[in-house]
């Protein structure tokens, strides 16, 4: 018997979501040390002073289960974005909200409708929820708003909008978006994935539009600027009544104690964000040169990542890169097959890449 008969025929025909390759891995593979990583979009200056006294502390009770609820985040981020509680849903990570989200809304026959070169989880739960997902064409590597609109239908249940965009670091303004939504029907739901939102320099007034459309959901993150990439902790803000929904599927105790500790502090750290923007544009502008030096193109970014084309197969260039020690992100799993994706490292690290780029081509 194979239990892929006992399975459902959408889960079997799954292709798991793959990360960036870990440093442990590669040193078990190739049996090299000093390994610069570049591949998951996470912040390299190493969480604050503050945050590892909160982590610290918290660590004198895990023996304890955390609070469900997370009353304490909760209320951090009702009063910094000036919601109810009953706005938010925590997840671990905001890959974990995404999920929710699909499961509490979409049924088997409706649709899912996202960009092409969009994050590659937007098809892995549209496919395990055995909806269907629609792929708008993109407009210069980002989202083509009145392309997604001409294919909205009645059976259009969910939108899914990164903004910035992963891989491709694209960014929509905040009155593009607002007229947008402004146009889609009240049972579908607008979902703004907005993981990298601290790197831009754009003012992005999206919490606002909660006010406005009861059908958006906003996503965030800890993982990312405020670097707790290795606690798993993101949240939704939402309408109430949407986030009493996703709460009732909510696993128990998502959100471990360390996590609730570290992000509670790291919220209203702005200091450490402020550090944190000023050393991704400089990174930013250190590769950008970089690129321009070797001849190479790229999609300007507003996260901390840039898509650059490599004018070859990015899967090859990915594995010199690896026993050169440079780990970077192959994306031809999104239709980039000539383009590789660089995370914004420490200075030293973006120039190890850069060296090693312009050895392997």
């Amino acid at each position: 018997m194979s239990f892929c008969d006992l399975a459902l025929d959408c889960v079997t025909k799954l292709q798991p979501y793959v990360p960036g390759k870990p440093i442990e891995e590669l040193e078990r593979e190739l049996g090299i040390t000093d390994i610069v990583k570049l591949a998951s979009n996470e912040n390299p200056l190493g969480p604050s002073d503050k945050v590892l006294a909160a982590i610290a502390e918290a660590s004198k009770e895990v023996t304890r289960y955390p609070d469900g609820n997370g009353f304490t985040l909760k209320s951090a981020l009702a009063e910094k974005y000036q919601l109810s509680s009953e706005q938010i849903t925590l997840g671990n990570g905001s890959n974990d909200v995404l999920e929710l989200i699909a499961r509490a809304f979409v049924s088997p026959d409706e649709e899912v409708l996202f960009s092409q070169y969009a994050f590659a989880v937007y098809p892995l739960v549209t496919q395990a929820i055995g909806a269907k997902a629609v792929i708008a064409p993109a407009r210069d590597y980002g989202h083509d708003l009145q392309a997604m609109s001409t294919l909205i239908s009645a059976k259009t249940k969910l939108i899914f909008i990164a903004n910035p965009n992963n891989p491709t670091g694209t960014h929509l303004p905040a009155d593009e978006l607002d007229a947008f939504i402004a146009q889609i029907p009240e049972q579908t739901l607008v979902v703004l994935d907005e993981a990298y939102v601290e790197y831009g320099d754009q003012e992005t007034d999206s919490i606002s539009l909660l006010a406005k459309y009861s059908n958006l959901i906003i996503t965030r993150t800890f993982s990312k600027a405020y670097g707790l990439a290795g606690l798993r902790v993101g949240y939704a803000l939402s309408h109430p009544d949407v986030a009493d929904l996703l709460n009732r599927i909510r696993q128990p105790f998502n959100v471990n104690r360390l996590a609730l500790a570290a992000a509670t502090v790291a919220l209203n750290d702005d200091a450490y964000i402020a550090k944190t923007k000023q050393h991704n544009d400089a990174g930013m502008k250190q590769l950008v040169t970089g690129f321009d030096a070797l001849g190479l193109s790229y999609i300007p970014s507003t996260g901390n990542f840039i898509t650059v084309d490599v004018k070859r197969n990015g899967e090859d260039l990915f594995t010199e890169l690896l026993r050169l020690g440079v780990i970077v992100r192959p994306v031809a799993n999104y239709g980039l097959p000539k383009h590789i994706r660089v995370s914004i490292g420490l200075e030293s690290e973006n120039q190890r890449f850069l060296d090693a780029l312009g050895q392997c081509i």
